[in-house]
């Protein structure tokens, strides 16, 4: 159905090598899960695939891409502006297939998606949608053209828990091949069936895949396991390859020490001494070989290291944010209202429900209502990271204060350990990846000691191998968290209360 034979793919612009001879058949029933850390050309190899035409002007390729007549629908990580600014019936216009679909099954489709089918003749602005809206409207242009590939870029984000279900089927049910892209977790246990594992070794240098016709779980622990039996094996090599070395320079020493005393008048000695001094040249000749047949340590790309320096606390019951009977609007149209809500230190507070019903909305309000206080340090991590970030400018200019050496140093010091090149450390930010940036938001947060975090989908753009160090650093988090998220692990590992958002109002609920 597709299939790409010995393709590699190299950055133009510094000459990296990010895909090195990949081959790979995908057949019908495939969910095929592209994963492996920011940065590292997944979103780059699936553009590829659906039309080399996009990645053009950064990349160079080789290699053969067979896609047999196959009709391929790919959903884009994120929509293009001139995307946004089409009505939403313009952006359906543009799949020629939007007008045979019938309009039973269009308007089964929508409603399965939570969406009326008039919404899909509306003059609405695609931009003033949703995330999770955008995502939908997405996927059933895409359907349109009934496709028998799927290529869909991280179609988990955004959506509501109830969508993310119904993808979830969707995908299980879906006769044709899928490769997907997805930073969560639960969505990967629940789908894939095939693990495409990119990674990037050596600081970045040297580019390897790994394929596996597993699921994501049995993929994880079987790696899991295959890297800790290689170090064993390793390290049991590399302590009897001491032992020998050890034992070796005892009886090359004893040799020497008697070649020194050996005298002209006892050649019958020194006859067996060259002997023995040239078993031992052998035997050191063994041991050569035998060092460069050992088992190599295994080399991974390790998940990033990160945790928040010089945060301040929140006391104890300290009211961090109260809303009381308040009203949440979008261009004129009212989302919900009723609102009672608070956050008192050091609470971790989610905030979930339907897209559409104004959650990015919600926390945009409680950002300003806490930006600017000053008896706590608030910082706020839009979904839209264009709402707060220049993308012309560099990640070291991002993050600076001051700009003296000293910070600059502590800066390129700290995105090292976020797994950034000294070149991805002055590339536009604009040319990083989702993940990239992400990393770029809360390392900014750390640097500067913020107690009170306003993040809108938190995990989103980080890698599924990344996530678990994104979760623990929240949960250890010593000040208050007000977020949006539909990251089930990250709701039940690190929030502590769980309020859903509805036309009604906003409602504390248990969590299981």
């Amino acid at each position: 159905m597709l299939q790409l034979k010995d393709v590699s793919i190299t950055y133009k612009k510094d000459l990296r090598v990010l895909i090195s001879q990949l081959s790979l058949v995908l057949n019908p029933g495939d969910k095929a899960a592209l994963i492996g850390e920011e940065g590292n050309g997944k979103s780059t190899l699936m553009k590829l695939i659906y039309d080399e035409g996009m990645v053009e002007d950064y990349i160079e390729f080789s290699g053969d891409i067979i896609r047999n007549g196959s009709v391929q629908g790919y959903l884009k990580q994120e929509l293009d502006s001139g995307d946004k600014e089409m009505s939403v019936y313009e952006f359906m216009e543009q799949e020629p297939a939007f007008y045979d679909m019938d309009a039973k099954e269009l308007a089964g489709l929508a409603g399965k998606l939570g969406l009326s089918v008039e919404m899909l003749y509306s003059d609405q602005r695609v931009g003033t949608l949703s995330g999770g809206e955008k995502v939908k409207l997405q996927i059933i242009r895409i359907l349109c053209r009934r496709p028998d590939v799927l290529l869909l870029d991280e179609p988990s984000n955004d959506i509501d828990l109830e969508t993310l279900e119904w993808l979830e089927r969707f995908i299980n049910q879906w006769e044709g091949a899928v490769l997907f892209i997805s930073h969560d977790e639960t969505f990967l246990e629940r789908t894939a069936n095939r693990i495409i594992h990119l990674e990037m070794l050596k600081k970045k240098r040297e580019p390897r895949h790994t394929i596996s016709n597993t699921g994501y779980t049995e993929y994880i622990e079987m790696r899991g396991h295959q890297l800790e039996k290689q170090e064993q094996l390793a390290r049991k090599e590399r302590s009897e390859y001491r032992a020998q070395q050890e034992r070796f320079r005892r009886i090359q020493q004893k040799v020497e020490h008697q070649q020194n005393i050996i005298t002209r008048q006892d050649p019958h000695g020194g006859k067996l001494l060259k002997k023995k001094m040239k078993a031992v040249k052998s035997m050191e000749h063994r041991f050569e070989k035998d060092a460069a047949d050992m088992t190599d340590m295994p080399e991974t790309e390790e998940a990033i290291r990160f945790r928040f320096h010089g945060a301040h606390g929140i006391p104890q019951g300290k009211i961090v944010l109260e809303m009381k009977k308040e009203k949440l609007t979008a261009g004129g149209r009212l989302l919900s209202e009723n609102i009672d809500f608070q956050v008192r230190g050091p609470q971790k507070v989610c905030i979930i429900g339907k897209n559409g019903v104004g959650k990015t909305t919600m926390l945009k309000r409680i950002a300003g209502l806490l930006l600017g206080r000053e008896d706590i340090r608030a910082a706020y991590m839009p979904q839209d990271y264009k709402d707060r970030m220049d993308f012309d400018s560099t990640p070291a200019a991002f993050l600076t204060r001051t700009g003296d050496r000293e910070e600059l140093t502590k800066i390129r010091t700290f995105l090292g350990s976020l797994k950034y090149t000294a070149e991805e450390m002055e590339h536009p930010i604009r040319e990083l990846s989702g993940g990239q940036r992400a990393k770029l938001f809360l390392l900014g947060i750390s640097m500067h000691g913020a107690n009170v975090l306003i993040l809108d989908e938190p995990t989103r753009n980080f890698s599924p191998l990344s996530n678990p160090v994104i979760r623990q650093m929240l949960k250890e988090f010593n000040g208050a968290v007000i977020s949006v998220s539909h990251d089930r692990k990250y709701i039940s590992e690190v929030c502590d209360t769980v309020y859903e958002l509805t036309a009604e109002g906003c409602r504390k609920i248990e969590w299981n």
